[in-house]
């Protein structure tokens, strides 16, 4: 592990020691078909692509996206993606397609029944074992087309529809990689509190992109690893930006900003009211989009606090670039605790001063992030940041954050690999 004094400012000793890492690790010439509940076409970047694109360098890559449900092809019908998958099931479109050098995605030839309103596990798993059947089937037609062989199967936290498919596609070597908590949320904790274990049970292995989720997994398997998280560190980079958004012209600092989905789940809407409330002379700037109870808040009521909407990735480097200090005011419950927080990454990336709630996994950070509990301490902690705010601090946030690339990431991952089976 490079140690923070060993970091150059501009993160050049960082990368040649990791190109060096990435050449004793890596994983060549091997067939990965990857499993997940994200199409590739989703706008948003996502984890399982950026691993995706990796993994591609050096060897051929099968990312298979979720099958169309019976309830989503009626429910959302008219949407694109939706009228593009029934084309497919019709054969009239293209269910394998190269995306770019050796990565091809793959749209499953099969509809899966929707059965996770059935309460009685027995009805449900047999039920989920013909769904299980139908996309195994699917997955192994395109396996087929590209001759893949002694294939590594990679599922990326989908433990419902992929429950059987170790049995069913008889891979070389099985990896499940938890990157959230899901069985927090409500949808995911009515089954996948009794799957999810027996997913990472029967697994060859387990990955994790915090240190909280590889306990939990390795609760189920002794093949458990922290990979860490990977950030698209060319994105973020402040020396690109030329100018402002105009949404800060005029607006006055310390300018205390937020990016990303603005969800009661996961963020705590009365500590920011009780932030702004209490330093009206602070002005806060949320970029994301608003979930109902974000839109119903007394938030809105507040003329120190600007909602400024989702915006397009690539816009919300300069958005960051303008805040003076960003935040992270989670909520600390089971869905949030073991979460990765890739937006910390980005805010670093850019060289700003963060606070952020402390939680487990954000004890890697402690060096470089003011970590707060509660209110009391947000306040104390943002004054502190902005007095302490220097050219030297903001070169050593880069420089730590430039350490969590997805090429470490996915070393990690190999090296993870060749602990368990030689490929």
């Amino acid at each position: 592990m490079i140690t923070h004094s060993k970091l150059t400012a501009d993160g050049s000793t960082l990368a040649a020691q990791s190109t060096s890492t990435m050449k004793q690790n890596i994983i060549e010439n091997k067939d990965f078909v990857i499993v997940c509940a994200q199409p590739w076409s989703i706008e948003i970047g996502t984890n399982i692509r950026n691993i995706a694109k990796i993994f591609s360098h050096a060897n051929r890559v099968l990312y298979v996206n979720p099958p169309l449900d019976r309830i989503t092809a009626f429910k959302e019908r008219g949407s694109s993606e939706v009228i593009k998958m029934k084309q497919i099931l019709k054969g009239k479109a293209d269910s394998l397609i190269q995306v770019q050098q050796n990565i091809w995605t793959f749209y499953p030839t099969c509809m899966t029944e929707s059965i996770n309103w059935i309460s009685n596990p027995a009805i449900f798993d047999f039920l989920n074992k013909i769904n299980n059947k139908r996309f195994a089937d699917s997955i192994a037609i395109a396996i087929e087309k590209l001759n893949f062989k002694d294939v590594v199967l990679f599922i990326d936290n989908y433990f419902i529809k992929s429950l059987y498919l170790q049995e069913l596609l008889k891979p070389s070597l099985s990896v499940y990689y938890s990157r959230d908590y899901l069985i927090g949320i409500p949808y995911w904790k009515r089954h996948g509190k009794r799957l999810e274990p027996l997913m990472i049970e029967k697994s060859d292995m387990a990955v994790a992109n915090s240190s909280f989720l590889k306990n939990y997994l390795h609760q189920y398997n002794s093949n458990a690893f922290y990979v860490g998280q990977g950030c698209d560190l060319q994105k973020f980079n402040e020396g690109l930006i030329q100018e402002l958004p105009p949404e800060f012209n005029g607006l006055k600092s310390p300018i205390i900003g937020y990016v990303g989905a603005l969800t009661s789940l996961r963020l705590d809407i009365d500590l920011l009211f009780r932030l702004a409330h209490t330093k009206r002379d602070w002005n806060f700037v949320l970029v994301g989009q608003e979930d109902e109870a974000f839109q119903a808040s007394v938030l809105h009521h507040l003329d120190n606090i600007y909602f400024l909407g989702p915006r397009n990735i690539s816009q919300v480097p300069a958005y960051i670039k303008g805040f003076d200090v960003c935040i992270n005011p989670q909520l600390i419950n089971e869905i949030t605790i073991g979460n990765y927080p890739l937006k910390v990454d980005e805010y670093l990336a850019m060289g700003k001063p963060v606070v952020a709630t402390k939680t487990l996994a954000m004890e890697s950070f402690a060096a470089y992030v003011y970590l707060a509990d509660g209110f009391e301490e947000y306040v104390d902690l943002i004054e502190r940041a902005i007095r302490e705010n220097s050219l030297q601090l903001t070169r050593e946030r880069k420089a730590f954050a430039a350490t969590h690339s997805w090429e470490n990431s996915v070393t990690e991952i190999y090296k993870a690999i060749n602990q368990v089976k030689v490929l």
